[in-house]
This record gives C-alpha cells, structure tokens and sequence, in this order.
C-alpha cells in the first residue's frame, strides 16, 4: 500500500471534547460517556499516537463488507493506537515486521475504509522507494 502524506494531503481524524469536563471520543459523539453532557464539540485528533496494542489478522474477514483486494487476501496488523488526546483508536497498521509494533511510535496515513497508522521505518521505506 503506498500512501502519499504530502502535506496537502494529510490525513486527519475527527473525534468530539466534551465542553464541560473535557472527555475526548472518537469517532464524533453526541454525549459525553464520562459525565453523560450533551455540550460536544468538534476536535482534530493528534496524527501521532502510540501502539497500545496489537496483532495479525491471519484470515480474511467476512465478506461483505471485506472486499478482498485483486491480488488475494494477505494477512495484516491490526490494533489499537492511544493518541496524546488520551483516546484510543481502532487502526490497520502498517509496519515492515509486526514484532516492531510494541510500543511503537505511528503516524496516521489514512483514514478511509478505516483508520491506518505507519510505523517511521515503513514511511521510511515508502519514501525510499520514491
């Protein structure tokens, strides 16, 4: 998968904050689960988080809504990311080698189908290969 994270193009994440207490949600909600307020606005969630958990799906997942890409189904990393905004977000993950995500520093990439997260050696890697 090549991303392209020109500046122009970045991609952001859109989650809510809740105005009087402060609780961050993703994706966007209409009440605060930490003090029930329906005072929410909108909030640009960080692009760098870190891995706080992770693994490999190793067979494809049920299709539809899966549509497995024209070249075959190949198994990928997937977890959760915790941005400095303090909330976590479901994400592939794209790394040359999962035993690297541990605690791994990510960058968002994309944000469609879902949110994808890149370790630096991957960016890296793509960037080398420009």
């Amino acid at each position: 998968m090549n991303v392209d994270v020109a500046a122009s193009t970045r991609p952001s994440l859109v989650g809510s904050r809740c105005r009087p207490c402060g609780n961050v949600a993703f994706p966007v909600a209409a009440g605060c689960q930490r003090c029930g307020s329906a005072e929410m606005e909108p909030l640009e969630l960080a692009r760098q988080g870190t891995v706080w958990a992770h693994t490999v799906q190793r067979f494809a997942p049920k299709s539809p809504p899966y549509v497995p890409p024209a070249a075959g189904f190949a198994p990928f990393a997937v977890g959760y990311v915790e941005l400095a905004d303090g909330v976590r977000v479901e994400a592939r993950l794209e790394c040359g080698d999962p035993a690297e995500l541990d605690g791994a520093e990510v960058t968002l990439v994309a944000t469609e189908p879902v949110p994808t997260f890149a370790t630096a050696p991957w960016l890296a890697a793509g960037e080398a290969a420009r």
